[in-house]
């Protein structure tokens, strides 16, 4: 269920290519959750690098919570830039995997095996 790639990259220049690559592929970044510092301000010292991007097609969106408005609870996707043992990984849940899990509308599986596809791509440019 888990998608994950290892970059030589920093974490913090793999999120920047990856904005880039979300952009280019007309999805959004709605927001970034820079976990780290979220809980150090919580007093909790976390030693691993790690930001979760938000990211969105609108179209595709539209379509899934026209289908079943329940999925609003499973989107936005997000994706994973974290460090891990001194390297750098970029993963996902996979969407189509995810959504199984969740309904058996065909509409919903296509929608979701191909933003996954398009999410793997981004990936791929950002690695």
């Amino acid at each position: 269920m888990k998608y994950v790639v290892e970059t030589s990259k920093s974490v913090e220049q793999a999120v920047a290519d990856l904005q880039a690559a979300v952009t280019r592929h007309k999805f959004g970044v709605l927001h970034i959750h820079n976990l780290q510092e979220t809980l150090k301000k919580k007093g909790v010292d976390f030693p691993n690098a790690c930001q979760i991007l938000e990211i969105c097609n609108p179209q595709n969106a539209k379509d899934v919570l026209t289908e079943d408005m329940e999925l609003n609870m499973a989107l936005p996707c997000r994706v994973s830039v974290y460090s891990k043992k001194g390297k750098t990984k970029i993963g996902m849940i996979r969407p189509a995997a995810m959504l199984k899990s969740l309904s058996n509308s065909p509409k919903l599986a296509q929608i979701a095996k191909e933003v996954e596809d398009a999410i793997i791509v981004m990936i791929s440019e950002a690695k």
